[in-house]
């Protein structure tokens, strides 16, 4: 699964519908038209990458949200490692995962500790499994 890299990008994709939510995360997606064969014909096409059978994926998690920098860091790895364990069962397009709120800093004290990394990782699975195929 490839990255967005470009602010347009994922500004298209989040133009476009949420399909998920959870207390922490929300999931925006921008689906691939299967009737496209070119690229560049409408100004909503979805990127080459689409076209060729590539899903991408991108991370938006505010600092006003997550602190510090190292916990930003450890909850894009979660987002990435899931959303690639998820892949498969994923529709083709361009899917941005969002942090809506705060984790609480009383509850996970450390900035990257172990709780915090499985509780995001479980959220993120319950966020994903509502929009997968079967």
């Amino acid at each position: 699964m490839d990255h967005l890299r470009h602010r347009a990008d994922f500004q298209a994709v989040m133009a476009a519908e949420v399909v998920s939510r959870t207390p922490h995360f929300v999931l925006h997606r921008r689906l691939a038209s299967p009737t496209l064969t070119m690229p560049g014909t409408d100004a909503m096409d979805p990127p080459p990458d689409v076209l060729l059978g590539r899903s991408r994926v991108g991370a938006v998690l505010p600092k006003r949200l997550a602190r510090r920098a190292v916990t930003r860091n450890a909850l894009k790895r979660q987002i990435y490692n899931v959303m690639t364990a998820f892949e498969s069962r994923l529709p083709l397009g361009d899917h941005v995962v969002r942090l809506r709120a705060p984790f609480d800093r009383g509850q996970f004290v450390s900035a990257t500790s172990a709780q915090l990394k499985q509780a995001a990782r479980l959220e993120l699975e319950q966020l994903l499994s509502r929009v997968v195929q079967p």
